[in-house]
């Protein structure tokens, strides 16, 4: 993945798109059109603050379908992808939650969007869904039957999980990338809006330069205005979301005000 060709820099802040609860989950309201309404109105503010892209997903559905979601949520996903990729300029990023990454690069592939995050393409993870498995065997086949110019994003000890067995983060981010194919890896920390350990990002990093150079790093978790900059010494993107809401709630509207902080302070480290 070449973040310049992607993005038009090197160190790109992604901003998050958290969906409510779609049609079909246990808190949906009824309302489609204030839905896309909301989505579209996070989007403009994201694009206005500057961020370098913007990744949505399907936040609000909890509790979430393990690794397949039903065709109702696809559904909805490819018609919110589609009204926000024809609404902003930025590229688009797509994730199904938990980790329905066949829905994901479906999606995307049919949308036009220009990436997918893979919250367990690798190895075997604990979560409150249960056991979840990577698929990246069926992931990157699919994404060359569909001819689709989608990057893969994978997580590498991936947020509200636990690993099944205990193994070195080296041996697993060399094996998304040489094994899984993934072309670009994500640390983050514990859960939404948590800091990513420094020395997780260290470890990320010094293992990136010397297994497998030239692979983009971006941390996925609790990245803000004050700690951008130094995220971005070892990163080579972000993903930013709750940083970006009004008051630092994930749940929270976009606030334009707090996009522009995070970018300003990203762009002048």
């Amino acid at each position: 993945m070449n973040l310049q060709e992607t993005f038009g820099t090197d160190a790109p802040v992604v901003g998050m798109v958290h969906l409510p609860p779609l049609p079909g989950a246990p808190r949906f309201d009824g309302d489609r059109q204030a839905l896309r309404e909301r989505m579209l109105a996070d989007a403009r503010a994201l694009e206005s603050g500057g961020v370098d892209g913007i990744m949505v997903e399907n936040f609000g559905d909890a509790p979430f379908y393990p690794e397949d979601v039903p065709k109702h949520v696809v559904a909805e996903m490819a018609s919110l992808g589609t009204e926000l990729v024809d609404e902003v300029s930025v590229p688009v990023g797509i994730n199904v939650l938990r980790n329905d990454a066949e829905a994901a690069l479906s999606v995307a592939a049919a949308v036009g969007a220009d990436y997918v995050r893979v919250n367990a393409h690798v190895g075997a993870t604990v979560t409150d869904q249960g056991l979840i498995e990577g698929t990246a065997h069926e992931t990157m086949r699919l994404r060359d039957r569909l001819d689709a110019d989608v990057a893969v994003l994978a997580d590498v000890g991936v947020k509200h999980a636990a690993p099944l067995a205990d193994r070195p983060m080296r041996e697993e981010l060399v094996d998304a990338v040489e094994r899984g194919l993934a072309d670009g890896i994500l640390v983050s920390g514990s859960g939404t809006g948590d800091p990513t350990d420094r020395s997780v990002l260290q470890t990320a990093r010094e293992t990136i330069d010397d297994a497998v150079p030239g692979t983009p790093l971006f941390v996925g978790s609790g990245v803000t205005a004050e700690t951008v900059g130094e995220t971005l010494e070892l990163a080579d993107g972000v993903v930013v979301g709750t940083a970006l809401k009004d008051g630092g709630e994930t749940t929270n509207l976009v606030d334009e005000t707090r996009v522009r902080s995070v970018v300003e302070a990203a762009r002048s480290r």
